[in-house]
């Protein structure tokens, strides 16, 4: 599909439904209580019918970043507002479960299940009986807000004239979560309105498969999933029975671009017989997008500070994908400390020409990768991704799996055996976060078997990738940690 029709494609999804996991169907006449409590709430959230901006406490930001979703109004009766937006920005959780067709919000102490066309809900455990059932329209769930907002204890206020709602959250005792340490920079206790990162401590194919799920996202038309075939012949690359379940879920293509460095990835036909003999061609297709050559995209202007390099060399089958998902396998690296979802979407998917590219700098596209400057490699490492992520139009979501935790990369044959035990599997919406959060429970460790890896880390100031990504606005190093084990 072309990048046109992949635009038009999208544009009429947001006409007709409005992107999101999850939306709220909201009844537009005034709620109970006095809306002049909300300027004394230490949390107020206004959305605006077709406005993709809301604000948070007067901050303004988009409601679903790079994609343009924003409130609509239905018959005149009912107002859509997207739940994950919502709920994430004061600090909850959504979570869906697909089997039994039921959504679960969490706010504090609080969880309400609440599930498809039945008007039957659950507060706590306790039955609740709904004037409008939740329902799926186009694919789309609907909620009901009124009462989602009086069991958190929200108010909520409609002002038809400008068509804004007004979400009223009271203060609660515990605003921020406790992220792992304050050794690498990042802030240890992040605001409620920081992205979220969800964890589960199980390295499973069901864990995978569930936390892939619980970000909500739709991947929707050609799946590209983008992940190391590792190179021979003892890397620490995923296995395909761990991430099997994953790719056939999203019906997925496993993606990859030819090495620069030589090995046995750097011709499409070797690489290929590769991924064959990892068994990857067993449980999908599997694409190298440089087959034929790479395509130019351009960096987008850096909200902060400047970009190192200005356009980005990729894989040229990148344009035959309509979004994407990041699975990286969380490890160090010899030449960038650490290799996770930045890495994976800059090395990864730089054509051989982009790898070399983004190695040096942005100071050539062939020969050898070593020797370049170290932090003009690590920020072009963030370029390239805010470059990747722009030109998918932000239909990308992360997920990092820390397990065989070596210094070495899965682009080594032969890398040294881990020192560090496995600790989970990470999921976001962004590509900083998510590195952070992995950074952060490695140094968590650094007294411990962690040291090695911190050492590989701090050798290669690798935390100059995660310092220039922030600044140029790919993504926060402020995030909150959400468990979803049970």
């Amino acid at each position: 599909m072309t990048k046109t029709k992949k635009s038009i494609a999208f544009i009429t999804a947001i006409a007709v439904a409005c992107l999101a996991f999850g939306l709220f169907v909201w009844q537009t006449s005034k709620p109970d209580g006095d809306s002049a409590l909300a300027a004394s709430a230490d949390r107020i959230l206004t959305l605006q019918i077709g406005n993709p901006q809301m604000t948070v406490n007067g901050e303004e930001r988009e409601i679903d970043p790079g994609r343009g979703t924003v409130p609509v109004l239905v018959n005149d009766a009912r107002t859509l507002l997207p739940v994950r937006a919502v709920i994430e920005a004061v600090g909850g959780m959504v979570e869906w479960e697909a089997d039994t067709n039921m959504a679960v919000l969490t706010y504090g102490n609080d969880v309400i299940r609440l599930t498809i066309d039945s008007t039957t809900a659950y507060l706590n455990d306790a039955a609740q009986t709904l004037d409008v059932a939740p329902t799926t329209i186009n694919d789309r769930t609907m909620l009901p807000i009124r009462f989602i907002a009086e069991s958190f204890k929200f108010s909520v206020d409609w002002d038809g004239n400008t068509q804004t709602v007004t979400i009223t959250v009271p203060a609660k005792e515990d605003e921020t979560m406790e992220t792992t340490n304050t050794t690498t920079s990042a802030t240890a206790t992040a605001s409620a309105d920081a992205p979220v990162v969800y964890m589960t401590t199980e390295i499973t194919p069901e864990a995978l498969v569930k936390i892939y799920e619980q970000l909500g996202f739709n991947a929707e038309g050609n799946v590209a999933v983008k992940m190391s075939t590792g190179e021979p012949p003892n890397s620490n690359y995923l296995r395909p029975e761990l991430i099997a379940d994953l790719v056939k879920k999203v019906n997925g293509t496993i993606v990859e671009c030819n090495t620069a460095y030589g090995g046995s990835r750097s011709e499409t036909a070797a690489h290929k017989q590769v991924a064959e003999d990892h068994g990857f061609t067993a449980i999908a297709n599997v694409d190298i997008m440089d087959e034929e050559g790479s395509m130019t995209i351009p960096v987008p202007a850096p909200k902060g500070g400047a970009s190192t390099i200005t356009e980005d060399y990729v894989g040229a089958h990148l344009a035959n994908y309509d979004s994407l998902i990041s699975l990286a396998h969380f490890k160090g690296h010899a030449m960038a400390g650490f290799g996770g979802a930045i890495k994976n979407m800059s090395i990864g998917i730089g054509s051989s020409e982009g790898k070399a590219w983004i190695h040096s700098g942005g100071t050539k596209k062939s020969g050898s990768i070593f020797g370049g400057d170290q932090d003009a490699f690590l920020e072009a490492m963030g370029d390239a991704t805010s470059a990747v992520a722009d030109y998918m139009e932000n239909k990308v979501v992360y997920i990092n799996v820390m397990n065989r935790l070596s210094v070495d990369c899965d682009c080594d044959g032969n890398p040294a055996e881990p020192d560090m035990h496995d600790i989970g599997i990470l999921a976001s919406y962004d590509p900083v976060a998510v590195d952070q959060a992995c950074i952060d429970l490695i140094y968590a460790q650094k007294d411990g078997d962690g040291a090695s890896l911190v050492n590989r880390i701090e050798s290669r100031n690798g935390l100059h990738t995660l310092e220039h990504a922030a600044e140029i606005g790919l993504g926060s190093r402020e995030y909150n940690l959400v468990s979803i084990d049970n």
